[in-house]
């Protein structure tokens, strides 16, 4: 889940889960994001803030928990905001939905790992909770089939958003591909700063792929984690 540095009335920084912090970090940055605006849960529930298809999703939330895809056909936004059982925040983050493929890249230290194309299975709708951690909900395809400038692209874009919102160790940046696009524009859309670590993560696998096994994988983050900057 992507983090930002808050400042309160004491002037101290604190902390906290934040996507739409972290987009206008990213923005400030040079990283491109997708259009998408702030809204109070109950609004979010009782109308559209943007024209379908778009995404709503928690500020504060990883692994796609309380994410809701809203298409053209939809003629109401999600009525689940509404549930007394809602218990994910009370501001919504409703972003323009992007068509094209799910990409995906690591940073380690100072460097970006390969570029995964997530497929999901047909069954499921989106790369969602399920298809995160169930074995089988998705293929992962390491290196991604792209052109060679678009590869590239990711890894830069990822290794800019890791700087940026001052990252260390491992994180990884969630992207958006459409290649029927004019420009064939790469978007933003999250970065994880604490990536899974299952039988179904990717940082593992992408680690992996440059022949660095788990037990070196979680062997180099402990050590990181222990160095001073």
């Amino acid at each position: 889940a992507p983090c930002a540095q808050r400042f309160l009335a004491d002037g101290k920084a604190h902390a906290e889960y934040d996507k739409e912090r972290a987009k206008q970090v990213m923005a400030a940055a040079g990283v491109p994001v997708g259009e998408g605006v702030m809204i109070a849960r109950e609004e979010a529930a009782t109308r559209h803030a943007m024209e379908p298809p778009y995404v709503a999703k928690p500020i504060a939330e990883g692994s796609s928990v309380g994410v809701f895809i809203v298409r053209e056909d939809h003629q109401h936004p999600p009525q689940e905001l509404l549930s007394s059982e809602w218990a994910l925040g009370d501001e919504m983050l409703i972003e323009r939905y992007i068509p094209g493929r799910e990409l995906t890249c690591a940073v380690m230290g100072d460097t970006a790992l390969g570029v995964i194309d997530i497929r999901p299975t047909e069954s499921l709708k989106f790369y969602n909770y399920e298809a995160k951690y169930a074995p089988g909900g998705s293929v992962h395809v390491l290196p991604a089939e792209l052109l060679p400038n678009i590869y590239l692209s990711v890894q830069t874009i990822t290794l800019t958003a890791h700087r940026a919102l001052g990252c260390r160790g491992v994180s990884r940046s969630d992207f958006r591909y459409d290649e029927k696009e004019i420009g064939e524009q790469v978007y933003f859309l999250e970065i994880n700063t604490q990536p899974g670590m299952t039988g179904t993560s990717l940082v593992p696998e992408q680690a992996a792929h440059l022949g660095i096994s788990f037990p070196d994988l979680c062997g180099w983050l402990i050590e990181d984690a222990s160095c001073q900057r």
